[in-house]
């Protein structure tokens, strides 16, 4: 299809060894990006990268502001920046030790802001630039157990359409994909203690069945894509029609 490519671009995935990370960096790579994964495990960067063409590894804390800004030094001139990195802890609010807020803030809004600010001027300069931010739809219509986590999440959806408009004259796109519930590790722990809750989402999710990262890393490769020059600003919802706006 023409215009659905990325080729000779290079972009960044966080979060890029776990696993919609993992399904992110082969679908870019397969539009014809060279892909920097990464991640705090760096010998799972490193094992996805080597499985990628022209891709290479890179680590970083998300909690550190420090290496945060170590990994925006050491990548260089950048087309794409996919931040896909995220963390929970589900209890109700109530319960939450006030620690916690600052990890959850710090990977899951304060290193996105820092990543987006340090990578951006480039992508203006040149003419060209793609910025997607994975939320959930946690951020758009609230989740129990998951009060700071969905403030987050909301958060990067009101910077992904003010960084939009900032940049709409200058062929950078910025965007927000929002998945619903995942077959993912981190729902399995938390399952393991509600054995019911799988069930429940399965019944609740009109297509039947949670996501999975093939159905989510898709739309992100969309999005990224040259094709994907007339679309900024936009909260897409990823979620087998549980979320429909």
């Amino acid at each position: 299809m023409e215009g659905l490519t990325l080729a000779g671009k290079s972009a960044l995935v966080t979060g890029g060894a776990g696993g919609l990370g993992q399904r992110i960096c082969r679908d870019l790579t397969d539009l014809g990006a060279r892909v920097i994964v990464a991640d705090i495990d760096e010998a799972g960067a490193e094992e996805v990268a080597s499985t990628l063409d022209g891709a290479s590894a890179a680590t970083m804390d998300l909690t550190d502001p420090g290496s945060v800004q170590d990994l925006i030094d050491g990548v260089g001139a950048l087309d794409v920046f996919v931040n896909n990195a995220g963390w929970d802890r589900v209890e109700p609010f109530v319960k939450n030790d006030p620690s916690v807020w600052d990890r959850l803030i710090g990977i899951n809004l304060r290193a996105p802001i820092q990543l987006t600010h340090g990578l951006l001027p480039g992508m203006i300069e040149r003419g060209f630039g793609r910025v997607l931010y994975v939320s959930s739809d946690a951020g758009r219509v609230g989740s129990s157990g998951e009060a700071v986590y969905s403030a987050c999440k909301a958060g990067l959806i009101g910077l992904s359409k003010t960084i939009a408009r900032e940049t709409a004259r200058t062929g950078v796109t910025c965007n927000t994909v929002c998945p619903g519930p995942m077959d993912t590790p981190m729902l399995r722990e938390v399952a393991g203690e509600s054995p019911k809750l799988v069930a429940a989402l399965e019944r609740a999710i009109p297509v039947g069945r949670l996501g999975t990262p093939y159905d989510v890393a898709g739309m992100i490769a969309y999005l990224c894509s040259e094709r994907a020059a007339y679309i900024t600003g936009q909260t897409v919802s990823v979620s087998g029609g549980l979320s429909m706006s």
